[in-house]
């Protein structure tokens, strides 16, 4: 067995010589088990296998056609005895430009950041697949919808997105539904809340971060479609029909709870998506009015089924709290906010699964839990980011439980390690650790919000981005009973810096500002 130190999607390249007729085999594994042992039950059907025959010559051989997803292999068979100097570990990716980075005073979310890179490199192999080593491999719309912000941010990724997004608006079905995966093998699947609503906010997403207008315009039929699907399946402005995949792999039933409503979950979709909708209609300069007055209908039906006198959100779940703060559908922000600290300090960890985990910390945040969300990043233990970090991982996994802390592993028919939807912390990490945020009313970076929000257990935390006009820095540093600020705005563009609840206007050039703290 040999370890190459990364899970990583590539393939090996390998120099063997044997006699005519020799084989050499090799099998790619992302794990070893809790007692060593070379692990591929959770590859499913996959082989992941390479065989080369002899012919008493001496080749470096590499596929031309093929990848695994890996970081160990064994040599089932080999001619003679191996040498690791033989073997290289060759990555591969679509060709994106790297852009982002981040890096503060804690090594393992410094470690954890890495892992959200890592699996983005992995999983971006001409489509966004979920994961890069059983027999799936596909492109699933909810995992690149949730992780698509992080993924803008980390990589220069408008090409592979525009021409996917085409990909998806040419295998959206008459009726407007999306299907689970682009390219779509599944025939007529499809139409899930959080799944298909890639179609609206990927594009909308992607006009922030590039200021690209035009694929806006490209996508507008199929966002509206999407739109008028999700109505064509509603009732009185609730989601009420078909299937839907909810808050996929949360720990409610774990922790003593009932998973959140389906259809809460995708009436909330159905009010965020229709609302960027009408965004960008409006960039376009369309007349949104219709689709105005349907958003308004929507948040007023959820509030009306799901939103309890008290202000609280039917359920007590972490996720439908998180969705009705971070889409605008709480009518008392405080109310709910307070119950979801309360329960995230109940069970003292997150149970959210691939739909509320991505909203989770910036609903804390933005209602001034700092301290809870905190709390939630810098956990080690199970379930937690760090755990994993903890664990070994070198990429994201697809399950907080893929692996307990005695070594026992879970479902070996789903349990990938390296699965980039719960990576989508990294717009946190970006956003509200080292403060880069964009504003929609001036897409691309032409105007930065910078808003960091400083915790005591990091003595420092700074990232920066490569924007269509130029770097953007920001960070913070701790130094004599002060925290000490610095932000690059690039040129042609300007910033809003947001401290200590005081706004001020700022042109290009680089910033320092000082607060006590």
């Amino acid at each position: 067995v040999i370890d190459f130190g990364q899970n990583l999607t590539g393939y090996v390249e390998f120099t063997v010589r044997g006699g005519k007729g020799r084989r050499a085999v090799l099998h790619h594994a992302e794990i070893l088990d809790k007692d060593g042992n070379f692990y591929t039950e959770n590859l499913r059907t996959a082989k992941q296998e390479v065989v080369f025959i002899c012919d008493g010559e001496a080749h470096r051989y590499k596929p031309s056609f093929s990848f695994q997803g890996f970081r160990y292999i064994r040599l089932t068979e080999w001619p003679g005895e191996p040498n690791p100097a033989d073997f290289t570990a060759v990555v591969v990716h679509s060709d994106m430009k790297r852009t982002g980075y981040f890096e503060c005073s804690d090594p393992l979310v410094n470690r954890l950041f890495e892992n959200i890179v890592w699996g983005q490199r992995g999983n971006f192999l001409d489509i966004p697949t979920d994961c890069p080593q059983r027999d799936e491999r596909l492109g699933w719309t909810g995992d690149a919808q949730v992780f698509f912000r992080t993924a803008s941010y980390n990589y220069d990724v408008e090409k592979f997105f525009c021409k996917w997004l085409a990909d998806l608006a040419a295998d959206q079905a008459e009726d407007g539904s999306v299907p689970h995966v682009v390219p779509n093998i599944f025939d007529r699947e499809g139409g899930s809340a959080a799944w298909g609503d890639a179609a609206v906010i990927i594009p909308w997403q992607m006009y922030l971060t590039y200021g690209n207008q035009g694929v806006l315009e490209r996508q507008f039929d199929s966002m509206t479609k999407w739109i008028d699907f999700i109505q064509s399946r509603s009732r009185n402005f609730i989601w009420n029909k078909g299937d839907h995949f909810g808050d996929w792999l949360n720990l409610e039933k774990e922790n003593g709870g009932k998973p959140a409503d389906k259809r809460m979950i995708a009436t909330a979709y159905a009010a965020y998506s229709t609302g960027l909708l009408v965004k960008a209609g409006k960039v376009l300069g369309r007349d949104m009015a219709r689709y105005e007055q349907l958003h308004r209908n929507i948040v007023w039906a959820f509030r009306r089924k799901y939103i309890k006198k008290n202000g609280q959100v039917r359920g007590d779940t972490q996720t439908g709290c998180a969705l009705a703060l971070k889409f605008g559908l709480a009518d008392n922000k405080e109310a709910v906010a307070s119950q979801l600290e309360k329960l995230v300090k109940k069970c003292g960890h997150l149970t959210t699964g691939f739909v509320g985990t991505p909203c989770l910390l910036g609903a804390l945040t933005e209602n001034g839990r700092v301290k809870t969300a905190y709390d939630l990043l810098m956990r080690r233990e199970y379930p937690s980011w760090l755990y994993p970090v903890t664990m070994g991982a070198t990429t994201i996994w697809e399950r907080w439980n893929g692996m307990f802390p005695d070594g026992t592993l879970a479902d070996k028919g789903m349990n990938s390690f390296n699965h980039y939807a719960y990576g989508a912390v990294g717009e946190w990490l970006y956003g509200t650790v080292a403060g880069i945020n964009p504003d929609e009313n001036a897409p691309g970076f032409r105007h930065i919000v910078f808003q960091p929000v400083p915790d005591e257990r990091l003595s420092f935390a700074r990232a920066s981005l490569e924007t269509r006009h130029g770097l953007v820095e920001a960070g913070w540093k701790r130094e004599n009973g002060k925290i000490i600020y610095t932000f690059t705005v690039p040129q042609g563009c300007s910033a809003s810096v947001r401290l200590g609840g005081e706004s001020r206007e700022t042109g290009p050039g680089t910033f320092t500002f000082e607060q006590e703290g």
